[in-house]
This record gives C-alpha cells, sequence and structure tokens, in this order.
C-alpha cells in the first residue's frame, strides 16, 4: 500500500504501509561477524521497502515510565563488556527525529510517552540495523519499556501505535524469546527446556493466542527457565500488539544456540 505521508523534514513523500518484526538480536558479535543469523539480517533487509523511520523495542532500554528517543543524532551507545575491539569501535551514526517522537507520543491516548535526549541507539538495535540497513540513512528511534508495567500493558501501549505503520514507519521488537545467561553453553547445541519453549511460542504466535502469551507466566518449567527476567520477551508482545491477527507471519533464523538463546525471529504484515 502507498500511502502520502509528511517525511521527517516534513516534506511530502510516498511511503509504504510497513509490516512489524520481531527480532531475536542474540549477541552483540552478530553486529560485525557474518553467520547465518547476520547473513539473514542482510537478506530481510534487502527484500524490505524503505520505510520513512524506524522504531525499535530494545531489551536493553528499561525506564520508570515509558520514554522516546527525540534527538536529532542518537548516540551509538556500546552497552557490553569483554568483547573484542573491533565491536567497541562499530557506530551506527543514523539520524533520530523529534518529529517522529512527536507522533508516537500523540498516538498513545492512555499511555504518556515522554521525550528522551540523552540515551541513543543501544546493541539490541544497532547491531541489527547494521546489517539490515547498512547505510544509516533512515531515521531510527528507540521506545523504552516501562518497569512499571506489566506485560498486558506492554501490549495495550503498542495497540495504540499501530496506526503509525500506515504512515510508513517499521516497528522492531528486538529480543529474544528464550534468553538465559546463566544457562548459556558456548556451543550451538540447544537445551530441552529451551527448545520446548521456543516450540511453544512459535505455535502460539503462529496462531496468534496472544492471551497465552501475555500470560507466559503460566506456561510452565520451560518458560520459567526460558524467561528468568522478563526484559528479553517483551520485545514480542509490542510486535504482536502492533499487528493484526488476520497479518501473515514469515519465519527466520528459527534456531535456539547456545544452550539457552532463541533466535528466532518473524515478519509480520509484510
Amino acid at each position: 500500500m502507498q500511502i502520502q505521508t509528511l517525511n521527517a523534514l516534513g516534506t511530502d513523500k510516498t511511503v509504504p504501509r510497513q509490516p512489524v518484526l520481531f527480532v531475536g538480536h542474540g549477541s552483540p558479535m552478530n553486529a560485525i561477524e557474518h553467520n547465518r543469523f547476520s547473513d539473514m539480517w542482510e537478506t530481510v533487509g534487502r527484500n524490505l521497502e524503505k520505510p520513512r523511520a524506524i522504531v525499535c523495542i530494545s531489551a536493553h532500554w528499561e525506564t520508570a515510565g515509558t520514554r522516546v528517543t527525540a534527538m536529532d543524532k542518537p548516540r551509538t551507545i556500546h552497552d557490553f563488556g569483554g568483547f573484542p575491539r573491533a565491536l567497541f569501535e562499530a557506530e551506527y551514526p543514523a539520524p533520530g527525529s523529534a518529529h517522529i517522537a512527536a507522533e508516537l507520543q500523540r498516538e498513545s491516548s492512555h499511555y504518556r510517552i515522554d521525550s528522551d535526549m540523552h540515551w541513543g541507539l543501544d546493541h539490541g538495535t544497532w547491531s541489527v540495523l547494521m546489517r539490515m540497513f547498512p547505510e544509516a540513512d533512515i531515521p531510527v528511534l528507540q521506545l523504552s519499556m516501562d518497569t512499571r508495567m506489566g506485560a498486558d500493558g506492554h501490549y495495550a501501549l503498542a495497540t495504540e501505535l499501530k496506526k503509525l505503520r500506515e504512515r510508513g514507519i517499521l516497528f522492531i521488537g528486538s529480543g529474544n524469546l528464550v534468553h538465559n545467561l546463566g544457562a548459556v553453553n558456548w556451543a550451538d547445541t540447544a537445551w530441552s527446556w529451551a527448545e520446548e519453549f521456543d516450540t511453544i511460542c512459535a505455535e502460539y504466535i503462529g496462531e496468534r493466542q496472544d492471551q497465552k502469551l501475555i500470560q507466559y507466566d503460566h506456561l510452565g518449567t520451560a518458560a520459567k527457565l526460558s524467561i528468568p527476567t522478563p526484559e528479553h520477551y517483551y520485545p514480542l508482545l509490542y510486535a504482536l500488539g502492533l499487528t493484526e491477527k488476520t497479518e501473515t507471519i514469515q519465519w527466520f533464523n528459527n534456531k535456539v544456540t547456545l544452550g539457552s538463546i532463541s533466535m528466532r525471529s518473524f515478519i509480520a504484515g509484510s
């Protein structure tokens, strides 16, 4: 669908209605390594119509209250340790947009979204976008996750923002369905409980049983082991809340690795 809208500079621009992505981002090293996951991110990026802007909900930005980056030049945040120098030297100099931030704030009628002039782009965002959109010429914003809200609140906020897809904004939820660093095995393998929960999630996402996914703490031992803390799971709920239940799900990177990290990802509504 092609629509007439305004770009971040306020000029007319025809942009397509955008899909929604959920991306299992895994290790920050995926930003600079060529592997099955990062190579697929490149393929996905080449096959997407260029959006007007990108809004990413990353597992790595939690705040008291919901915030959106609103600076013109968001910094690249190297929010990790113990990795090679080349990763710390990586930069993703995409512009930001106060104009797009204001659109998000206007669309959210039941949830306050405050402007943030400090955060920037953490590795949950830039490690993926470096591979999907290497030119870094699309405005990129991050939307934080309010630590005071439960799963149902995050999902409900997302539903209020879905109309922005019609204005050419690509939303990306960046986390992992299974993310338990305490159970990592430094090999390309998977614990049985991690594969079990990954499969459960795939089934419920495919059937769009969103309420079961919102109530993930009712899904048994595999869920408890897979989600010791919810910050990597919540971006999934944003991706689901931003889509209609009738939209097609296309899977990619369907694999659990390192014992307890699911890289399973999808595009909805492409």
